[in-house]
């Protein structure tokens, strides 16, 4: 699979009961997801920037809204350190598929919102402690935060 973010809309049904979507089929992304991840965050807690060189990963808002951030973070890539953002919420139902060296993060814009995402990796799972960090407020990366006080982990300041 080429190495490049995408975007991806599934179908939503909605009616007097709520939602119903898709988050992925294997036959429109061929991965091996091996496991999934959800986080809870309050309003302003960012979360990120993360990274590896074998894991892609399908992220979604199943609840509220945030700020997702994607940073090329491949030395040999033309695109080294630019930037992609999105707002993602569970109303509007985006999807994006961050492959490695990409790191991604986001930032929680409503009172609570749950992220999820799916992830595929070769080999063993490179959890905190071999990914890699890129500061929130890198100058050689230059985001367009919508906002600048955030609340954060040790590992993100």
């Amino acid at each position: 699979m080429k190495k490049k973010v995408k975007v991806l809309k599934e179908s939503i049904f909605k009616d007097k009961r709520g939602l119903l979507w898709t988050s992925w089929e294997k036959k429109k992304i061929s991965l091996n997801f091996k496991h999934d991840k959800f986080s809870l965050s309050k309003k302003d807690v960012f979360r990120g920037l993360h990274y590896d060189s074998k894991t892609w990963k399908l992220v979604s808002c199943v609840y509220g809204k945030f700020f997702f951030v994607v940073v090329d973070c491949n030395p040999k890539s033309k695109h080294f350190h630019k930037v992609k953002t999105w707002i993602l919420s569970a109303e509007n139902n985006i999807s994006i598929l961050v492959p490695p060296y990409f790191a991604n993060g986001h930032l929680c814009m409503s009172k609570e919102c749950v992220f999820h995402y799916k992830l595929s990796y070769t080999g063993k799972y490179n959890d905190v402690i071999n990914q890699k960090t890129l500061k929130w407020n890198d100058s050689s990366i230059k985001i367009k935060w919508p906002k600048r006080k955030f609340i954060l982990s040790e590992r993100d300041k």
